[in-house]
């Protein structure tokens, strides 16, 4: 039984990554602040009694150390973050005290309590910037357009240094756009749910620009089956772990409004700052270093997170 600890458990992807890795077995201690979190997600982790224990601590915390001490994890999943474009541009300061900061914290308590290594959750559209190609490959020298773009980008320079020097291998997952159920629809990162929760309730959802950005679309169990792989594969790699294909938001759209039953015209603001014109992330490397390929079809992931919202 490996003991791992998932940073930002209670959240979307990681509440499923808890449920996933004590389904196998394993020994999961997850952490989250709960600012996005919630206890809720957890429910079906709870079930597991003594395997699972969770902190509501932030990862920045000086506590951190001595629950690292306490429960001497293997391996760690690293998904807590800042995750959003719009409030790194506002506040870049917070958006680095989190995901600099809070990630050399993690870092600095894998090395002194013997962790032999650690996932990242990257940011593959933000990681990369404006691509030149689409699909976009793990080579690509794309540069970042926001803050949080940059702190992820930057966060691999430091997994790399403590990788040489401190003797944590490191896999790096760089996600396309996650969604299904558990996103939360007040969010800005899930667009999915946000256009599903308001369609379902009769209410316009708002397409911000002309609504020809594209973005490339991977289920949560196909993102959770990356995690739970890279755990022992991968060392030292930058994975894209996306389907390769483009959808545009108005395509989106019109694929919600026929699953949700909703015929209502969007509204219409103006494009966010930061925000990338097109995103495919290439999942080849994925396959040959992961044994892992995207295997949900956008039209039964919506249909799966539109069934999870309405409570069927």
């Amino acid at each position: 039984m490996t003991s791992i600890l998932v940073t930002g458990g209670a959240g979307f992807i990681g509440s499923h990554l808890c449920d996933r890795l004590l389904a196998e077995g394993h020994r999961v201690v997850a952490v989250d602040d709960l600012s996005t979190g919630r206890i809720a997600n957890l429910s079906e982790a709870r079930g597991y009694g003594a395997d699972f224990t969770f902190f509501n601590m932030s990862i920045g915390a000086e506590g951190l150390l001595s629950l690292f001490e306490r429960h001497r994890p293997e391996i760690v999943m690293h998904l807590a973050a800042q995750a959003s474009v719009a409030n790194s541009v506002e506040d870049p300061v917070r958006d680095a005290e989190v995901n600099l900061m809070g990630l050399l914290n993690v870092l600095e308590c894998c090395g002194r309590t013997g962790v032999r290594k650690l996932v990242f959750a990257a940011s593959g559209g933000t990681l990369y910037g404006e691509p030149r190609r689409v699909p976009v490959k793990e080579t690509a020298s794309g540069r970042p357009s926001s803050p949080y773009g940059i702190s992820k980008k930057a966060a691999l320079d430091y997994l790399s240094f403590y990788e040489r020097f401190r003797g944590i291998a490191f896999t790096a997952l760089a996600l396309a756009n996650v969604y299904g159920p558990r996103q939360d629809p007040t969010g800005e990162a899930g667009v999915i749910a946000i256009f599903a929760s308001k369609m379902l309730a009769g209410e316009a959802p708002t397409i911000f620009g002309d609504g020809n950005q594209t973005r490339d679309y991977v289920f949560v169990d196909d993102t959770v089956h990356a995690f739970a792989l890279a755990g022992e594969r991968g060392d030292g790699r930058l994975v894209n772990v996306g389907t390769g294909l483009e959808t545009s938001v108005n395509g989106l759209y019109r694929m919600l409004a026929a699953s949700t039953g909703f015929t209502g015209q969007p509204a219409q603001g103006p494009p966010r700052p930061g925000d990338l014109r097109r995103s495919a992330l290439d999942p080849e490397l994925a396959s040959s270093v992961l044994g892992w390929k995207p295997w949900t079809h956008l039209e039964d992931g919506l249909s799966e997170t539109v069934a999870f919202l309405k409570g069927v």
